[in-house]
């Protein structure tokens, strides 16, 4: 199946008081035409600041990509020109951001936010075609009553109001790619249920591929097609995603997976968890850098973090013996 995206050797670091630190390194992914890649991981891992190397909107002037490349349909986005990007982004790859009170501007009312989408990208259409269009969406993602919703402002709507939003916002141009940062992590169940089946129904209505970052493997389960597992700023684990929760190689996602709360479970039965803490960027170990939390350590691990190895179709890990652990 052709690639849309593809990210290749990925290095992203930020300059701190303590010095310069990797929050990305070395990662490397694609992402199918029409489907639906997942980045699952801890808290700090890089899902990210991956999105927003591929956006190009790391802060400034402490974040910077120091190698790799980010092909969309074979042009490398890290070498575009800003006048060339502004034709990328938010054209042919959009964004949801996390939390979406803070993505809104709080003085601007909801309809003057989704027109000036379409008054920067399509600026041949009239005020009257922007006012139809932006009404349009707004009822596309499910909004009741879009007419009276677009002379409201942010602070008026539920927050899965709001996360229509930024849905409605970020589909206004009939992007090619989406990225999805946690765009579910703040609701209730319900509503995420609800946002997630909108994504769906869209993306099959018109074929984009999605990008979804999350911490929540459910999500992962019910959405994705193929899963990109992210730990201290690497990719340990990628395959497809019936392939890797059927077959788990690499023992971070073996302990995800076994974190999960389960129906057959008894009642007050101790849920198991990954023993320590992530690694901070500044103290990265030497060798696999999951080693301090690994039950299956041995000397090796201590030497150089593991080669990504192909362990069956389509399956890779970065494990000393990832075929020996299930």
């Amino acid at each position: 199946m052709t690639n849309i995206l593809e990210v290749n050797n990925l290095v992203t670091s930020f300059q701190t008081e303590a010095g310069r630190v990797r929050a990305v390194d070395g990662v490397s992914f694609s992402v199918k035409k029409g489907k639906t890649l997942g980045i699952v991981g801890e808290s700090g891992c890089g899902k990210s600041v991956s999105s927003l190397s591929i956006m190009r909107l790391l802060p400034k002037p402490s974040g910077v990509v120091e190698s790799g490349e980010i092909l969309l349909q074979d042009n490398d986005i890290l070498q575009l020109e800003t006048k060339d990007l502004y034709k990328i982004r938010g054209r042919k790859i959009s964004m949801i951001f996390q939390e979406p009170m803070t993505a809104l501007n709080p003085v601007h009312s909801v309809g003057k936010q989704i027109s000036e989408i379409f008054k920067i990208h399509f600026p041949k259409m009239n005020s009257g075609e922007v006012l139809n269009k932006s009404v349009e969406m707004l009822r596309k993602v499910g909004i009741p009553d879009p007419e009276k919703r677009f002379s409201e402002y942010p602070h008026q709507l539920s927050g899965g109001m709001r996360q229509r939003i930024m849905i409605a916002m970020a589909l206004s141009t009939e992007p090619e790619i989406l990225i999805a940062d946690e765009p579910t992590t703040a609701l209730d169940v319900t509503i995420q249920a609800q946002i997630l089946k909108l994504m769906q129904d869209l993306q099959k209505e018109t074929g984009m591929s999605i990008i979804f970052i999350t911490h929540d493997l459910g999500v992962i389960a019910e959405v994705c097609d193929d899963v990109v597992v992210m730990y201290a700023g690497k990719i340990i684990e990628k395959a497809p995603v019936i392939e890797l929760f059927k077959n788990p190689k690499h023992p971070y996602t073996i302990g995800l997976l076994n974190s999960i709360p389960r129906l057959e479970n008894k009642r007050k039965t101790k849920l198991n968890c990954i023993d320590g803490a992530v690694p901070g960027l500044l103290d990265i170990p030497k060798g696999c850098r999951f080693q301090n939390r690994c039950e299956y350590k041995i000397s090796e691990c201590e030497k150089k973090h593991p080669d990504e190895i192909e362990v069956r179709p389509e399956h890779y890990a970065s494990c000393i013996f990832p075929e020996g652990l299930k």
